[in-house]
């Protein structure tokens, strides 16, 4: 049996070089397709504390309150937008509630499917703004 487990061994390993060759490209495939991984939220606070000489327990402060005031703006009470400035525009759209309805099933013609209701809702949409998409 011990035999047996050896062997699993090195198919896994092979198996994990064939699929990171095949991420990276190693077919020859087009290597634009490879992305770098995002940052976490470590390296975010760390490469701003960076650039602003402040210290990431300043910059988490920051975002924080930054965080406290988007609820609050987007809130109940609040007037459902918030603009960060250069980058984005937040707001809020609020949805109605939908009935159960029958519809034409787009997978088997000539059938009907049900459609479940949604209760009301509210949805947060993010729009960029001018500086954002110049800079993408």
């Amino acid at each position: 049996m011990a035999k047996k487990a050896a062997p699993k061994a090195a198919d896994t390993k092979a198996a994990k070089t064939k699929g990171a060759t095949a991420k990276a490209g190693g077919n020859g495939a087009d290597k634009a397709a490879v992305r770098p991984k995002a940052a976490t939220k470590g390296e975010v606070y760390g490469q701003i504390a960076e650039k602003t000489g402040l210290t990431k327990k300043d910059v988490a402060a920051v975002f924080d309150a930054m965080g406290d005031l988007i609820t609050k703006e987007l809130g109940k009470k609040g007037p459902g937008l918030f603009v960060i400035p250069g980058l984005l525009k937040l707001k809020v759209a609020r949805k109605a509630a939908t009935k159960e309805k029958q519809v034409p099933s787009p997978f088997k013609p000539g059938e009907m499917m049900t459609v479940k209701a949604k209760p009301a809702r509210n949805v947060v949409k993010a729009l960029p703004l001018k500086g954002l998409k110049d800079a993408v």
